[in-house]
């Protein structure tokens, strides 16, 4: 049986058997004409999706005769001025430096609705948009900004392959409505925005290259190239300055190996200490009521990012030790000691327990992190309630977090008492990273003390150490588990 998915949404002209035919028009139900001016990907994209939706599409050409092989025989192509006069709704699919072009349009378009779909080149950071220059071309048309947010694929194959969003905005509220039904009917959602002058937002949406990863990419990339030198210092160039030991096979693999996890914990680190900076700040203001910094509030939304690219060092790292033992260094350096093995008991009981431990503790780590790697996914995420999902990224991230500090210290063990670790005088790198995880556990520590924990739970149900408000004590309000103060 063939599969209904996998059907065109409407038959191209030349195949067998015609073209499909509308059940219901919209223009049979009194539905609005729709108009295109433009004949490009996403023209012909949007004239298909509107045309399975039961629109009546007309779309406007300077060269009708040419761009009727590319759309559907259903649509109408005509020229600019013809497709203008029949349409109630018009959707303006040139670029924008070719606006200007359209103006001997204008007595045709005056009191109609006409859609800016256009986006520039580059992020602009001034006004006024492509949707305002357009708005000042045609004065007497309403002018909508929106499905610049969507591509021609998007269109092409549905929402249910993209995004789902619309964003829109407009001066004119009739005309906005209008557009929004018109999204509605698509199968997307609008979103909207406001007036016309929010569409300079709206344009530079899809110019961003993941904002929200820049900062928490930077950082990861910067803490590796510290940690990096650090350990090409201390594992590679000081053996060869010293004696002469060329060590630099273990640039690819070991050292890379041993910067991962440095990175991975700090970065982890970093993911809590917001909201321990952001408790600490409210019992010293005795309120909830004042504005964080905006670099606090900007560490604290970046959180869920420093998290995964602390994820992704660690599973870097689980990767790169499994392929430890197939080098083949490896290989001759286990030879070399077996050759150089004398008769006696090989077993050292305390280097045993420590592999054991020091493995065991990884394997835990990595497990905690991949539950709250899965956990941020937006499909997760919504499947779980506030409760749920704060349990597992505050208890179980701090759990996480406590793991892979102890995992570091067990690989320590006793090295960091050893002069020899100190290599060109520099302390081992595990003495460097547990620095931040260590004291962000300890401050966690010290909100949990019971009268600690009992001030900073009044404050966030609203009392005030200025105003002196009464809050019913703890035993008379039934917690529901929403005010930890872990989850700023």
């Amino acid at each position: 049986m063939p599969d209904e998915m996998a059907r065109p949404l409407i038959r191209s002209r030349g195949e067998e058997g015609g073209s499909r035919p509308l059940q219901a028009t919209a223009s049979e139900l009194g539905g609005p004409v729709i108009g295109i001016l433009g004949t490009g990907d996403f023209s012909r994209s949007l004239a298909r999706r509107l045309m399975a939706a039961g629109y009546q599409v007309v779309v406007g050409s300077r060269n009708p005769k040419f761009s009727a092989a590319l759309f559907p025989k259903e649509a109408e192509v005509m020229s600019q001025m013809e497709a203008t006069s029949k349409a109630d709704v018009v959707f303006v699919a040139v670029f924008p430096e070719h606006h200007s072009t359209l103006v001997e349009l204008r007595p045709t378009l005056a009191g109609k609705t006409l859609v800016d779909v256009s986006n520039g080149l580059k992020i602009n950071r001034d006004a006024p948009s492509n949707a305002q220059q357009l708005a000042e071309l045609f004065p007497e048309s309403s002018v909508v900004k929106g499905f610049n947010t969507v591509s021609a694929w998007t269109l092409q194959m549905g929402p249910r392959d993209g995004s789902r969003q619309i964003f829109l905005c407009g001066d004119d509220s009739r005309a906005k409505s209008s557009v929004m039904q018109l999204c509605r009917t698509l199968g997307f959602v609008p979103v909207d925005l406001g007036l016309l002058a929010s569409s300079l937002e709206i344009e530079n949406l899809p110019l961003y290259l993941f904002p929200s990863w820049r900062i928490p990419v930077v950082c990861t990339l910067s803490l590796f190239a510290f940690f990096y030198a650090y350990n090409f210092l201390r594992d590679v160039l000081q053996p060869y300055v010293t004696g002469k030991k060329n060590a630099f096979y273990k640039m690819p693999i070991e050292t890379v190996n041993v910067t991962l996890p440095a990175v991975a914990l700090v970065m982890l680190s970093l993911v809590y200490v917001p909201g321990v900076w952001a408790a600490l700040l409210q019992l010293w203001w005795g309120t909830k009521y004042n504005r964080f910094p905006g670099w606090l509030d900007r560490w604290l939304t970046s959180r869920k990012q420093l998290g995964l690219c602390s994820f992704w060092c660690t599973a870097l790292h689980a990767v790169y030790s499994l392929c430890l033992p197939m080098r083949k260094s490896a290989r001759f350096q286990l030879l070399i000691a077996a050759r150089q093995v004398k008769e006696g008991p090989v077993w050292v009981e305390e280097e045993v327990w420590r592999m054991e431990l020091y493995v065991s503790a990884g394997i835990m780590a990595l497990g905690l992190l991949s539950l709250l790697a899965v956990t941020s996914l937006p499909s997760v995420a919504n499947a779980l309630n506030w409760r749920e999902f704060s349990f597992i990224q505050s208890t179980v991230g701090y759990c996480a977090l406590s793991m892979a500090t102890l995992h570091t210290l067990l690989f320590g063990w006793g090295r960091a008492f050893d002069p020899a670790q100190y290599r060109f005088l520099l302390p081992p790198t595990f003495v460097l990273v547990l620095v931040l995880p260590m004291a962000v556990l300890l401050c966690r520590l010290a909100l949990l003390v019971p009268c600690v924990a009992r001030r900073l739970r009044m404050i966030r149900r609203g009392w005030e150490k200025s105003r002196h408000i009464r809050c019913a004590p703890q035993e008379e309000c039934p917690r529901n588990g929403l005010e930890d103060f872990s989850n700023v």
